[in-house]
């Protein structure tokens, strides 16, 4: 009957030895959060700034949106601006005309910066910018809002952007 007691005493003990440990407090995240949000502004800046020099108002260019959405909502369309303003959104495959409700917010390059400094003033858990080297515009684009949220993740593809007169 003894022996129980004894090893219960010694589990109790080690225990106790382990407390230093488990009080410490946890492990701060934010602050790498922080390096990474003024990482993505500080590019977000110098690609928006090297996009507005290139002054580029009439041009197309190939989008695909990947999401927790509308299946129409995610077939590749091309879009077509002039003088800054969308004239059309096609689906690439097809060439038929898309629902331009559907891509509202993404029918222009500057609405995509839009999107990406919406991300960073939101603190995304994660955010993901690929940018062009030459003009600036941003070619991908991945963002996960809340990372302990499902589905709310955005993943945004610009290809083949060209200059239209």
């Amino acid at each position: 009957m003894r022996l129980p007691i004894a090893i219960s005493a010694i589990l109790v003990a080690s225990l106790g030895l382990n407390t230093s440990v488990m009080s410490q407090p946890p492990i701060q995240t934010p602050q790498i959060q922080t390096v990474t949000n003024s990482s993505n502004l500080a590019k977000f800046r110098i690609n928006r700034r090297l996009w507005r020099r290139q002054n580029i108002s009439n041009y197309r260019f190939t989008f695909s949106r990947s999401c927790f959405c509308f299946p129409k909502a995610t077939e590749p369309v091309v879009i077509e601006v002039r003088n800054g303003v969308t004239t059309s959104i096609t689906f690439k495959d097809t060439g038929k005309r898309a629902d331009a409700e559907l891509f509202q917010k993404y029918n222009t390059i500057p609405k995509l910066f839009n999107i990406i400094r919406d991300a960073i003033a939101r603190r995304a858990s994660n955010l993901t910018v690929e940018y062009d080297k030459r003009l600036g515009y941003p070619t991908q684009i991945n963002i996960d809002y809340k990372s302990e949220v499902a589905d709310d993740e955005l993943f945004l593809t610009i290809e083949s952007l060209e200059k239209i007169d």
